[in-house]
């Protein structure tokens, strides 16, 4: 049975997730603050929810702090307004998120999906700090930062790494250009900065995918963005 640690200050949400994820088969811990949270980690966890908005230490902060020393994937509860929640949330090691209010469906699933790619869903990787994301012919691993194609290791930028990792660790949701930018290089976007963008990932295609002219993996969605779909 997969366990997960839910930290929130509002009660009603904490009660509601719990009962839920409860009814869906998984053991669920709830804490009100993130220093009783921390605390709790090593009693072992395999997916961590935190809302953003948190008196004395943040969902942002507890991220990092959590990111130190474990890896397992953490999901944010952020509100719909605060689009750059989900951009900070991202750069201190979050894997995805889900806008408040919420629908439980979609907020289930996107749990179900991280525990398949990180946990293989009801049984844990080797090593508490193991961590890898395979897509077709290609292993990722967080822990180490390597990416392998085919067994061959390959020799990505730090920043390439990064955009492919935020792709391949929520297939299906779409980055703008202004979203990978903030993302990946931690800094306000300009329109010129897309030059940036579209440059790195024209290199990492060339890396990555087999026909690059043909992208299955970095995928580019017309006047949208970039998405990985799954092989």
């Amino acid at each position: 049975m997969n366990r997960i640690l839910v930290v929130d200050d509002d009660f009603e949400i904490r009660e509601l997730l719990e009962l839920l994820l409860t009814n869906d088969g998984f053991q669920v811990q709830t804490y009100s603050n993130g220093y009783d949270a921390l605390e709790a980690l090593d009693d072992g966890f395999d997916l961590a929810i935190l809302d953003v908005m948190m008196p004395e230490i943040d969902g942002i902060k507890l991220c990092r702090k959590i990111r130190d020393a474990h890896q397992i994937p953490i999901l944010f509860l952020t509100a719909k307004e605060k689009e750059e929640d989900v951009v900070r949330g991202f750069s201190a090691g979050a894997d995805d998120y889900v806008m408040k209010p919420f629908s439980y469906l979609e907020l289930s699933v996107r749990v179900k999906a991280l525990l398949r790619r990180y946990c293989n869903y009801g049984s844990k990787q080797q090593g508490s700090d193991y961590e890898m994301l395979e897509e077709g012919d290609l292993r990722l691993n967080r822990r180490t930062n390597e990416v392998y194609k085919n067994g061959v290791l390959l020799d990505l930028t730090e920043r390439e790494y990064r955009i492919l990792r935020l792709l391949l660790g929520n297939p299906g949701r779409i980055y703008t250009m202004e979203q990978l930018f903030e993302i990946v290089w931690e800094d306000t976007y300009f329109y010129s900065c897309s030059n940036t963008v579209m440059v790195h990932i024209r290199n990492l295609r060339k890396k990555v995918e087999d026909e690059p002219n043909k992208p299955k993996i970095v995928k580019n969605v017309w006047g949208k963005g970039y998405t990985y779909d799954g092989l």
